[in-house]
């Protein structure tokens, strides 16, 4: 055989190796066709991640220009299958992207740009919420903000109001207050959780606190239009929980008035890390399962009292006016439990399965859970990032995939409930069924436990198997119970009932969370491992022939990929006076910053370090001027004072200064000072054989609408002597309040309270 002969041959096979894949994949997707309409929402949400991935806001011609193109090509196209199916995902890709950057652009609303102290502040309650420790929190539509300009109002701001007694404040309401006012803050460290991502999608442009007592004005105003339902059902959602926590006061009371309204402030921090700590913290956040139960009850109790009238039941189709009733009663429920977006989403998934119940299709299927997915990320693309959201969809992903298997294979072989499934057996295969997607729900959602909250609870299998069937027989019909007995004033009894499933639920929290290695503390991975974790969980569910069973070798990519993630050497944030480095036992040891706790905690739950602790002599060698350290061979110096600059800009390799880098100020790398870290956040150092690399929270964020810098004030006190002793002409800027809430957490509501502590600290320090 010639050279000629051997390439040819070779191409030959090549291209017969090529041909005989495509014929593969080809019959693969012509098998499972009746499941593509499954990943539309998949295709749809990485549209969405591309967007919100950008380094800078494209233009709306651009994030429109790649759907017209598909389009127009899909117009002109004959293709098989393999080209069908491209078309089709490239389509929905770019709807995605389209759609994230409209939804960017409608919800768009001036942000402070800068702290403000003392501002008065006049608008429209929108919401009043008793806080267990923190007094009160209230959200205010703002009609007047200070001095400033309509255009350059922020919609929303959201207050805390300190040890000030507001009882008589109600929703609706116009107030004038004196405030304390900071933009929404950055992450806490590359990658975190981005507070300032979330308070652009709701619209909300400052948090704070007052500083006097809210002024109740009575001027003859009325709010907007747009409000004034919303104002309505706060009134009643407060009206409510008054009702619930005079007959439970104390703990129990905080809880029923949570699952009813979905207010949770009253609840103490104790019994919310005690749920939390157990896995139980889903529980305390009115979605998919209280809605479920909450509109199966009402399904349920309808079609049983229809099907009571032989008249009614043998002429109608009953189930189908259950269907509708419990649909119009969930939509009741989320008015009263206050309309958040994992509700909404709840009420959306709800009404699709019943709607498939009227018109005689299966409730349970994929199909209905995939068109659900759709309609939320195309209303709230920047849901897809929450967590809450992915929690449940996996959940429901894969325990309506579980189902659909099982129903399959018991049809095949002929298997299903008849005569001989006496009582007993018919109990078993109930208790059998909790234990099961009990298992399945808490096995789908563990990795997105891990990758947001940086935990994984050891046994939530066992609080959930306890809370879970408390809860859906016993605690959500009470509740149902509740609002239709409180009309005539006979809440009482439904509400003791509530209340003594409340105190299992609650032993079982603080129980389970008491038990040994009850968390393990896990450490950030990339979102690489956690997309094909992913990609492999939605293979193995959505797919039905055998190449399903792919999604386990991609899940196990995933796994095998989550340690490999580099973690930083060292941290600089807060100022520039909060630094952490790693030790020579591979573990974070800090020199804790005035205000900076919170901060750091974000450190070390992504670096999966539980310690409440956190020594740094074991690492650093200080004296009154500044802090050394050795960290891969390398000289870590932190000034504390001016008097050490002289020493430590000649001999360190990474120099940390808490204000501006005077000139002639040049270490043997690299130097991080206050404007540094003002201006680009928290820096992580990364120590390699080939040098150093430095990563900001910045570069993580881009130039989006809700990642702009802002202006920033003069700063006085310390900070302002240190610069007059560094013989510097620049001022130096505020605390840019770079501390914010954990990695994602799920409950938004929550996220503003770092931020308040923050700018109160700061204010002190005003004149």
């Amino acid at each position: 055989m010639t050279l000629g002969e051997g390439a040819a041959d070779a191409a030959e096979s090549r291209w017969v190796a090529r041909a005989a894949l495509v014929r593969w994949l080809t019959n693969q997707l012509q098998e499972e066709q009746d499941r593509w309409f499954l990943w539309i929402p998949v295709l749809f949400g990485l549209g969405i991640f591309a967007y919100f991935k950008l380094p800078a806001e494209p233009s709306l011609l651009a994030a429109l220009m790649p759907a017209v193109i598909v389009i127009a090509l899909a117009a002109v196209a004959r293709t098989g299958t393999l080209g069908i199916v491209a078309i089709n995902s490239a389509l929905a890709v770019s709807l995605g992207f389209a759609a994230a950057k409209v939804r960017s652009d409608w919800v768009a609303a001036p942000v402070l740009e800068r702290q403000l102290y003392r501002v008065e502040v006049e608008g429209f309650l929108e919401t009043v919420e008793p806080r267990s420790t923190r007094g009160q929190r209230v959200t205010v539509w703002v009609r007047r903000l200070g001095n400033f300009p309509p255009e350059q109002t922020p919609r929303r701001v959201r207050l805390r109001l300190m040890s000030i007694s507001a009882d008589s404040l109600e929703p609706g309401q116009l107030v004038r207050l004196r405030a304390n006012l900071a933009p929404p803050s950055m992450p806490a460290l590359p990658g975190g959780y981005d507070f300032a991502r979330a308070a652009w999608f709701a619209r909300l442009g400052a948090v704070g606190y007052s500083v006097d007592r809210p002024q109740i004005l009575k001027d003859g105003a009325k709010p907007p239009w747009s409000l004034r339902f919303m104002l309505a059902t706060e009134r009643l959602r407060q009206t409510i929980g008054e009702r619930v926590t005079a007959v439970l006061p104390g703990e129990e009371g905080a809880l029923a008035t949570a699952l009813i309204t979905g207010e949770r402030g009253g609840i103490s921090p104790e019994t919310t890390q005690a749920f939390r700590d157990s896995g139980l913290v889903h529980l305390l956040s009115i979605s998919g399962l209280h809605m479920v139960v909450m509109a199966g009850s009402i399904f349920y109790a309808v079609r049983l009292g229809l099907a009571a009238i032989p008249a009614i039941a043998l002429r109608y189709p009953i189930k189908k006016w259950a269907a509708a009733i419990a649909v119009v009663g969930a939509f009741a429920y989320l008015l009263i439990s206050g309309s958040s977006f994992p509700t909404v989403r709840a009420w959306i998934t709800i009404t699709i399965a019943f709607g498939a119940i009227m018109l005689d299709r299966p409730a349970l299927a994929l199909r209905n859970v995939a068109l659900a997915a759709l309609i939320i990320i195309a209303i709230a693309p920047e849901s897809l990032f929450d967590a809450g959201f992915q929690m449940s969809f996996a959940a429901v992903v894969a325990l309506v995939s579980a189902y659909e298997y099982i129903r399959d294979r018991a049809e095949q072989r002929g298997v299903g409930p008849g005569p001989r499934f006496g009582p007993i057996l018919r109990f078993l295969l109930f208790f059998g069924g909790i234990i099961l997607t009990t298992v399945i729900a808490s096995l789908a959602v563990a990795p997105f436990s891990a990758f947001h909250f940086n935990t994984s609870q050891q046994y939530a299998v066992l609080a959930n198997l306890i809370a879970v069937p408390v809860c859906n027989i016993i605690v959500m019909p009470a509740a149902l119970a509740t609002l239709i007995a409180m009309p005539f004033g006979l809440e009482a009894l439904p509400l003791w009932v509530m209340e003594k499933g409340i105190r299992v639920i609650v032993w079982c929290a603080y129980s389970v969370a008491q038990l040994p290695g009850a968390v393990a503390s896990i450490p950030a991975f990339s979102e690489v491992a956690m997309g094909l974790m992913l990609l492999g969980g939605l293979w193995l569910c959505l797919w039905r022939t055998r190449w399903r069973l792919l999604g386990i070798g991609i899940f196990a990519a995933g796994l095998a990929l989550a340690p490999t993630m580099s973690r930083p050497d060292i941290l600089v944030g807060r100022n520039a006076e909060l630094v952490a480095v790693r030790g020579p036992q591979g573990r974070l040891s800090a020199l804790p910053a005035a205000g900076g706790s919170y901060e750091l905690q974000r450190w070390l739950e992504s670096d999966g370090d539980a310690r409440s602790y956190h020594p740094a002599s074991d690492v650093f060698r200080c004296d009154a001027v500044g802090c050394t350290a050795n960290v891969k061979n390398r000289t870590v110096a932190v000034v504390r004072h001016p008097a050490a600059l002289a020493e430590d800009c000649s001999r360190a390799d990474i120099l940390v200064i808490p204000f501006p880098r005077p000139k002639g100020c040049n270490p043997k790398e690299i130097a991080i000072d206050f404007y540094a870290v003002r201006d680009r956040g928290t820096h992580a150092v990364y120590i390699g054989e080939t040098g150093i690399s430095v990563v900001t929270v910045v570069d993580f964020r881009g130039n989006r609408p809700w990642s702009r810098s802002p202006e920033r004030p003069r700063r006085s006190g310390r900070a302002e002597r240190q610069n007059a002793a560094s013989q510097t002409a620049e001022s130096i800027a505020s605390d840019d309040l770079s501390e914010t809430s954990r990695r994602s957490h799920s409950n938004f509501e929550d996220d503003d309270d770092p931020v308040i502590d923050q700018l109160q600290a700061q204010s002190e320090e005003e004149p």
